[in-house]
């Protein structure tokens, strides 16, 4: 089957030159080739494009409206491929990323100004919210997820290591006592995240496979780690969150890390997730590569913490 794009080029090459063989030489083909190109695109549309002599070849008056017709539908498709190639190699247009809520709001929305000034054509779309999002039904470009990632076609590039922390402020292991054992935390206040089966609201997982588990109770659960990270500071009770959640709490002094007698659970990485594409968009490509930059040595929550903790 003759490519219909390629017909196109050869009719409209035919027209300008007035003969086949020079539209074939100018197009690298067989001057067979370009008379069923030709002949192709009469039949299709049953009727006849040129006048054909011996010395030249003319547009019939249907011929005339088809190429000008057709000369405005090659000049879009060679404008799109155009604005195409340069979605593909230059930095701009509308970014969509999906992220958690407490990690956006820690990591990711602060330093958005620098990619931002390095690339002013760029505009992002953050999007906050703990849902599994599904990145093509939904039209996001890529997602940040947190955890062992599921059997998916997205591609997963690692970003950092995320690791969990037991902690409590001062006020409340004042009042409660301090925990020295994971077992300790069935009679403590555990306040448990109820989008997780392993630090959620009756039970937590210990050991690098959680293979240690821990039944727990408390006052309150929460689907979000930043509404459980503001009650325990204020000493309502003990929680299980990744560091990066609680840095900040940590170096402020207002929560403490708990060593108890058993690792935390090892849930996994931070990965940047997106759609196999052959042709990777720049934007993609630029805003995973400054991500990758930020995070290549211990991420920032980590190095706040282990300066707190030396500090102490």
């Amino acid at each position: 089957m003759l490519d219909r794009f390629q017909g196109i080029e050869v009719l409209l090459k035919v027209a300008e030159l007035g003969s086949l063989s020079g539209a074939a030489r100018a197009l690298h083909m067989s001057p067979t080739m370009a008379t069923k190109h030709v002949a192709a695109i009469e039949e299709r549309l049953g009727v006849r494009l040129f006048h054909r002599t011996t010395r030249k070849v003319t547009p019939t008056e249907i011929g005339r409206s088809y190429i000008e017709a057709t000369q405005r539908v090659l000049a879009d498709l060679h404008e799109a491929e155009a604005v195409a190639a340069a979605d593909k190699l230059e930095v701009r247009g509308l970014l969509r990323v999906n992220v958690p809520v407490s990690f956006g709001t820690t990591e990711i929305a602060p330093v958005l100004d620098e990619l931002l000034e390095a690339h002013p054509g760029l505009t992002i779309d953050l999007g906050l919210n703990d849902r599994l999002v599904d990145l093509v039904e939904e039209g996001w470009d890529l997602a940040i997820r947190i955890g062992r990632l599921r059997d998916s076609p997205m591609i997963a590039r690692r970003l950092a290591p995320c690791t969990l922390a037991v902690c409590a402020s001062p006020s409340y292991l004042a009042n409660h006592g301090r925990p020295k054992t994971v077992a300790d935390l069935a009679h403590h206040r555990c306040l448990g995240y109820t989008l997780s089966s392993s630090v959620g609201a009756n039970s937590w997982s210990f050991g690098k496979g959680g293979e240690v588990v821990v039944p727990v109770t408390g006052p309150l659960r929460a689907g979000n780690g930043d509404a459980l990270m503001a009650a325990a500071m204020r000493g309502l009770g003990v929680i299980y969150q990744p560091t990066f959640i609680v840095a900040e709490a940590v170096a402020a002094g207002r929560l403490e890390i708990l060593e108890l007698d058993h690792p935390p659970f090892d849930i996994g990485n931070v990965y940047a997730v997106y759609p196999p594409n052959q042709h990777l968009p720049a934007k993609v490509r630029v805003f995973i590569d400054f991500l990758v930059a930020r995070f290549a040595s211990a991420p920032p929550w980590q190095r706040r913490i282990d300066e707190a903790l030396q500090a102490a």
